[in-house]
């Protein structure tokens, strides 16, 4: 994850670096940005899984493990 897209999810998450953070909306924010973090890093892993898998002719097991880590987003 680069630069980009952290500040791409941060902005997503409803932060404005030119506004100032409601305190009362803080907790909210941080908690949305942090998912859309989670959710990145486990797309990212279960790529990895596809990618690498698939390269040792065992693109079954690899469709098993990226699944499982997608599901953990569901949990």
């Amino acid at each position: 994850m680069n630069k980009d897209e952290i500040i791409r999810m941060a902005r997503e998450a409803g932060w404005d670096i030119n506004d100032l953070i409601d305190v009362f909306d803080f907790g909210v924010r941080l908690e949305r940005f942090a998912d859309l973090v989670a959710a990145a890093e486990r797309e990212a892993c279960a790529k990895v899984c596809l990618s690498e898998w698939s390269t040792h002719g065992q693109m079954e097991a690899g469709g098993v493990f990226a699944a499982a880590i997608r599901a953990r987003g569901n949990t």
